[in-house]
């Protein structure tokens, strides 16, 4: 990530436009010349018929309908369908993908640009979904597992409103999370339903426009792409040929299998497999010859599913998109997709790299003053955090660093004795020179030691309020959900992070309430 935003040479083959003005006004030429108004109207019925049972804000209805202008795109951020949203960076792509439509709307003013979140209906791995944190502990939903979680029913989320609610309180704001959780699980029916509902309260009013691609109208659109997949294997052999380059010099994120599809059953989504002549549905019965999938694929479009490295295209064959915001990983298996997209003659689009947020309260940051810590040491490892202020702190001032830079020097002259005389002097004065410098490193270990609990009263200081603001020695945007903030500072806290993400200046922020 650090050489993609840095334009290192070594990654640029792996992208198209970079997420910049110039770089969208390219991007506005070529997906402008690639979709079909077709297209938008099909996506334009699906998402009418998607929020037919939902109350939509004026600004979210307008831009529905005005993707059907051929003027208009869209920029795109997913997430899986967590548990009352997960961890908060949920709101930092949602918030980010908002203000970079306004930004561009100022730079484009012939354009349009409706900010979407693309919901994660398709996916099967409930264990990471299960689960959200509230005040550091697990609030957890347990039932059987299997299938596209957006199809999962809401049942048993009751007893989980239950617990978590008992934690809220009753103030105004504690009200609201309560009926933010029991409007959105215990009167929709299924995960799907339920993850729209409480993503539109949170964001409707900025026009946030929610898609879910498990649609047989969406899907229609994308069987071309999956005939040829099931026949041809296109995903498989391009992304292999760009692996092989991209790991010259990087960690592969996902490999991609002979035939990137599911299956998608009511309860089950399985891989497809084609041996022998015949296509196969991993751990079920049921098979089929070229000619019958080819039919399914016509008459059934929507139990082909897309799985991660195809599930980008699927994206962009459906909407008007010029930008995918996500986060490092995402980023890292999309870099792997350019020469698929171009082979199937889909415009890739810019990958930004989603907002990073840190939230510190007001109190917090007086604390952080008191104790001399600096915004950038507060996100050092702890033992080197308060290795620093202890020995910042220290009466005691003895630059152990000097000590052994000196001793390195000192045998450096003695290896110049040894290189006249035998092999064995040679190792005896590198072995005498560990020796002594590992002597110094464990007296400077004692010393910190000793140091660390004369100063108790600091250390304990210095590691609650670390603690406090990084959960778990990691960024709380993985580990908190937003209820945690809401509850202490209603809609304002939304209003902040928007006031203060700026998703094109690619930096992390330090947001103080």
């Amino acid at each position: 990530m650090i050489d993609y935003l840095e334009k290192n040479e070594e990654i640029q083959p792996f992208y198209n436009n970079f997420p910049d003005i110039t770089g969208f006004h390219n991007q506005i030429e070529e997906k402008q010349k690639s979709f079909r108004l077709q297209s938008r109207l099909v996506l334009v019925d699906a998402l009418k018929n998607q929020y037919k049972d939902f109350t939509i804000s004026e600004k979210t209805s307008e831009n529905i309908e005005i993707l059907k202008q051929h003027n208009t795109f869209t920029i795109t951020t997913g997430h899986q369908l967590n548990l009352f949203t997960g961890p908060l960076y949920f709101l930092y792509k949602i918030l980010s993908t908002i203000n970079l439509c306004e930004e561009l709307s100022g730079k484009f003013p012939e354009q349009n640009f409706v900010p979407i979140y693309w919901m994660a209906t398709e996916d099967h791995d409930f264990e990471e979904i299960n689960y959200f944190n509230f005040d550091g502990k697990k609030v957890l939903w347990n039932r059987e597992d299997g299938g596209a979680v957006g199809r999962f029913s809401t049942k048993g989320l009751e007893d989980v409103f239950e617990v978590f609610s008992n934690h809220l309180g009753n103030s105004k704001n504690a009200e609201f999370i309560k009926k933010l959780f029991s409007e959105g699980y215990l009167k929709h029916n299924n995960l799907a339903d339920a993850t729209r509902y409480i993503a539109n309260e949170l964001f409707s009013e900025f026009g946030l426009v929610i898609v879910d691609g498990d649609d047989a109208n969406l899907k229609q659109l994308f069987t071309p792409v999956v005939k040829d997949e099931l026949e041809n294997q296109t995903s498989f052999n391009e992304v292999l040929k760009t692996i092989t380059e991209l790991e010259k010099n990087y960690k592969i994120q996902v490999n991609p299998r002979e035939i990137n599809l599911f299956y998608l059953g009511d309860d089950f989504r399985e891989r497809i497999i084609f041996e022998d002549g015949t296509y196969k549905v991993n751990n079920t019965e049921i098979t089929f010859t070229k000619a019958e999938i080819l039919k399914e694929v016509d008459e059934n479009p929507k139990a082909f599913s897309p799985n991660v490295i195809m599930r980008p295209l699927y994206q962009e064959v459906i909407l008007p998109n010029l930008c995918y915001l996500g986060g490092g990983g995402e980023m890292a298996y999309w870099l792997e997709l350019k020469d698929y997209f171009k082979v199937v003659e889909i415009p890739f689009p810019i990958l930004l790299l989603r907002n990073s947020v840190q939230v510190v309260s007001e109190k917090q940051v007086h604390k952080l003053h008191k104790l001399n810590i600096s915004l950038e040491e507060l996100f050092l490892n702890q033992y080197d955090l308060l290795s620093k202020k202890v020995t910042e702190n220290s009466d005691i001032q003895v630059n152990f660093d000097v000590k052994i830079q000196f001793l390195q020097k000192q045998f450096l002259e003695l290896k110049e004795v040894a290189k006249q005389t035998d092999v064995s002097f040679v190792n005896a004065v590198n072995a005498q020179e560990r020796k002594q410098i590992k002597g110094l490193e464990n007296l400077q270990k004692r010393l910190l030691k000793a140091e660390k609990k004369r100063q108790k009263d600091l250390v304990d200081r210095i590691t609650q309020l670390q603690n406090e603001i990084l959960p778990n020695q990691s960024l709380e945007e993985r580990q908190r959900n937003f209820s945690e903030y809401y509850l202490e500072y209603g809609s304002s806290f939304i209003k902040a992070l928007k006031g203060a993400l700026k998703p094109l200046q690619l930096e992390f922020t330090v947001l103080e309430l």
